[in-house]
């Protein structure tokens, strides 16, 4: 079956692992920097995408962050690509009482978005939403490994979960 490529419409691919990844730093504690700090860096890896078609398709990842503010807040560059599509966006998030909130843009479709979240331990349940869908995220990190999984129902993109490692200094 020919594959089909993620649009906006579909419910974009971008924003979803944007937010994975956006969130998956480790929980706030007592420390004298924000939590984003431990992100520095640049991170890789793979997963998979499940379409509402009944598509499923390995993704390969790179990310870069860059803590700012004390580690209270982080730039990222995320791109994603598989055989049939890739999809490129940056995005600002930042912390406040282990609140998360931030925004994103994805380049090769020109749309954005919000993020927000929480908080819980080393888990964090967050929301992405943009124009075209919502989706729930889940997402942990444990040292130089980050894992996550998506859902969101009536999108082209139902479910996402990918699995990074940070590159070796």
């Amino acid at each position: 079956m020919p594959s089909r490529p993620l649009t906006a419409a579909h419910g974009t691919l971008a924003p979803v692992a944007l937010a994975l990844i956006l969130l998956a730093a480790p929980a706030a504690r007592a420390q004298t920097t924000g939590p984003f700090e431990v992100l520095a860096g640049s991170w890789s890896g793979t997963g998979t995408v499940n379409t509402s078609d009944g598509l499923h398709e390995r993704v390969k990842c790179l990310a870069k962050y860059v803590p700012e503010k004390a580690g209270n807040s982080l730039q990222l560059d995320f791109r994603c690509a598989s055989d049939s599509y890739k999809v490129e966006f940056s995005s600002n998030i930042a912390q406040s009482g282990g609140a998360l909130s931030g925004n994103w843009f994805e380049r090769t479709r020109r749309v954005g978005g919000s993020i927000s979240g929480k908080a819980n331990g080393n888990q964090f349940n967050v929301r992405a939403s943009g124009d075209t869908f919502t989706a729930l995220l889940n997402v942990t990190t444990q040292g130089s490994h980050q894992t996550f999984s998506m859902q969101s129902p009536g999108a082209y993109v139902a479910e996402f979960s990918i699995a990074l490692n940070r590159a070796t200094r």
